[in-house]
């Protein structure tokens, strides 16, 4: 089942709670709804996590943990699936939505090389930064879409499952 699965990999609320970096939602995170794992609260952690996962920013954990106490999602699962795009996925993942938003905006992927310096980046929100903005975007909202709907669908695939295993053995034992 989905829940012993992901319970397997979530860290204690109360550790969480007691992180410093967090005082700044204050008696938020002591909503029980945001530390319950159950089917609504799994899929929209997912959801979220994966929508801001494709932002190119610093604190995409942040905009997940701050959107998932709103919408009573399962906190430490959102701020977890923003972590798809970690330091050695970022790349392909950020190449594939810059090839997305050319596709959609029309226009020919340029020739760039990345250089770790203000000045490149600078310079290139206004080459390649249209394509790539928009690109983040469409991935952003439907991976968010996909990871809402995929692990809802999943959750209940799953549950379906174990009830007719249980009414299958009731009827072998009644059988018997």
């Amino acid at each position: 089942m989905p829940k012993k699965f992901i319970k397997r990999f979530l860290p204690d609320h109360q550790t969480i709670k007691k992180q410093r970096a967090l005082r700044i939602f204050g008696s938020v995170l002591h909503e029980p709804n945001l530390w319950h794992l159950n089917r609504r609260s799994a899929s929209g952690a997912f959801g979220i996590g994966l929508f801001f996962a494709f932002w190119p920013v610093p604190f995409q954990m942040w905009l997940s943990a701050g959107m998932a106490i709103p919408f009573r999602a399962n906190l430490p699962l959102s701020v977890a699936t923003v972590w798809i795009t970690n330091p050695f996925t970022m790349p392909p993942i950020f190449y594939a939505a810059y090839k997305v938003g050319t596709t959609v905006l029309g226009t020919s992927p340029q020739h760039f090389e990345f250089q770790f310096s203000w000045q490149w980046v600078i310079e290139s929100l206004t080459t390649i930064g249209p394509a790539f903005l928009v690109g983040c975007g469409i991935c952003s909202v439907l991976a968010g879409l996909f990871g809402y709907f995929g692990l809802n669908w999943m959750w209940r695939f799953q549950v379906r499952k174990a009830w007719e295993r249980r009414c299958e053995r009731r009827r072998q034992k009644r059988a018997q």
